[in-house]
């Protein structure tokens, strides 16, 4: 590889800034490894454009780059106002109108997109606009209106979020227009689809059907952003294949001081189940604007990489900023710091011991060798990824290469720890020579070097899924070709 190997995964967002001519490439030559589609904003002509941008884009540089749509969700809005912005004082009343024909707002009142929110309020409940930047104390409900008393100043414009500090608001996941853009998410061919506001594994099995449903194999990436998830967090987790520390909605309903514990606890559970792990919301935030991060910022995404995220997350940052390709230089460069200063070892004592598949026995003994005996690196020869997640859920001394034929596998494995995809076909082959065909092959790319050991994970019947069975330890010979060391 002609840059660093960086463990750590960056997610970027597409949006109005990477649009502009010559900066998707930019962002992505920058160390972008999978892109968010955010469906809260654009329609699916748009979305199509920036995913169809994104593979030509790829194919040039000769990327695996994962496409990840993100449902908009049930995100509780205010209406529109008739000015489009209001100023709102402390002890300023104000009246929520929870009715679908309700006007044009003003100083006093203005409309909410959750019509049933008299019905899961009550006094002394506090709301927050905004993010949290505009706080309301709930005095009474009277029919469609929730009367509030304003608690801080700020101005207040259209559509601004509005949460229940706390949580507890009963809409579901899943909107109709979430379920529509499914189907757009699934034409596009995406490689993950992230439920926003779920509550419960309901919510990811009802995206995974409906997925399903309409041709695609997309992943399921779980947001956890209300405070009901954290109360379902393992059922959740188990129900995913993808786990997003979504910060921003989440601080809102739990509180600024609850969440960094929440955040470790999320990366954690995530980890010890099987599952990847995004971190994302504000990491760079203030790179919307200026050149270089705050170190507030660059301690906040190091310590994320430290507690073992598989993937940070850009949002306004490359979507609507100033400066897209440093911010991503950024994330770079804070991620390859953390890696080099914090090495863990591998605790094996923590490891799963009743495992319930043979490839993660495979992938637990690819990486007791790794740790006691010098190797340059880890082959999973893979159909689905699967056996380079298991890898990769182990923190490791070195890179672990993906080679599948597949490119839907290999973009899926563009957002896992440790894991660099590489496109290798071993259909026809015997596994002994299809591992031997594989250390050439990575040898002629230049990952690979004379002398070099590896270890390679394979099955007996290289075409089937979940077929891991095979570990075999590899000397790389002077002109790439392999010898055998030995075989489990």
């Amino acid at each position: 590889m002609s840059r660093p190997f960086r463990r750590t995964k960056i997610l970027a967002t597409l949006g109005p800034a990477t649009d502009a001519p010559g900066v998707l490439d930019a962002v992505l030559r920058a160390g972008v490894n999978v892109v968010r589609l955010n469906f809260s904003h654009g329609g699916p002509e748009q979305h199509a454009a920036r995913a169809e941008a994104v593979r030509a884009a790829a194919a040039g540089l000769g990327r695996e780059i994962g496409i990840l749509a993100d449902l908009g969700g049930p995100k509780i809005r205010i209406e529109r106002f008739a000015t489009g912005k209001i100023a709102l004082k402390t002890g300023d009343a104000f009246v929520l109108d929870c009715r679908a024909d309700a006007p044009l707002g003003d100083s006093g009142r203005v409309g909410v997109s959750y019509l049933g929110l008299p019905q899961d309020l009550r006094a002394g409940d506090t709301l927050l606009l905004d993010d949290g930047l505009i706080a309301l104390e709930v005095e009474r409900v009277a029919g469609c209106e929730v009367h509030t008393r304003v608690l801080t100043d700020g101005p207040l414009s259209d559509r601004k979020g509005l949460n229940r500090l706390g949580g507890g608001l009963s809409l579901g996941a899943l909107t109709d227009k979430d379920r529509a853009d499914i189907r757009h998410a699934a034409a596009l061919g995406v490689d993950f689809i992230a439920v926003s506001f779920c509550r419960t594994a309901a919510d990811i099995d009802e995206a995974r059907a409906l997925a399903r449903e309409a041709g695609s194999s997309a992943q399921m990436v779980a947001k956890i952003e209300r405070a009901e998830a954290i109360e379902n967090l393992r059922e959740i987790v188990d129900a995913s294949d993808v786990v997003m520390v979504a910060r921003g909605d989440l601080g809102v309903e739990i509180g600024d001081a609850e969440l960094p514990g929440l955040q470790k606890k999320i990366i954690r559970e995530s980890l010890e189940r099987g599952r990847v792990v995004i971190t994302a919301t504000q990491m760079l935030q203030s790179m919307v604007d200026n050149p270089i991060p705050t170190r507030a910022e660059v301690l906040d995404v190091a310590n994320s990489v430290i507690d073992g995220t598989d993937t940070v997350m850009l949002s306004a940052e490359t979507a609507a900023g100033l400066h897209p390709e440093k911010a991503v230089q950024a994330m770079e460069r804070i991620c390859l710091g953390a890696e080099r200063q914090f090495q863990m070892d591998t605790d094996f004592e923590a490891a799963p011991r009743n495992l319930q598949h043979v490839d993660q026995a495979i992938a637990m003994s690819a990486m007791f060798l790794a740790e006691h005996i010098q190797l340059r690196a880890i082959v999973a020869m893979t159909e689905s990824g699967g056996t380079a997640r298991h890898l990769s859920r182990f923190r490791s001394s070195v890179p672990i290469y993906g080679l599948s034929r597949h490119a839907s596998a290999r973009r899926r494995m563009a957002i896992m720890r440790d894991v660099y995809p590489v496109d290798f076909d071993s259909a026809g082959l015997a596994p002994r020579k299809a591992a031997r065909a594989a250390v050439s092959h990575l040898f002629s790319l230049g990952l690979l070097a004379a002398g070099d050991r590896v270890v390679i994970t394979s099955g007996d019947h290289m075409e089937q899924l979940g077929a891991t069975n095979t570990l075999r330890l590899l000397r790389v010979g002077d002109e790439g070709e392999a010898e055998g060391l030995g075989q489990l």
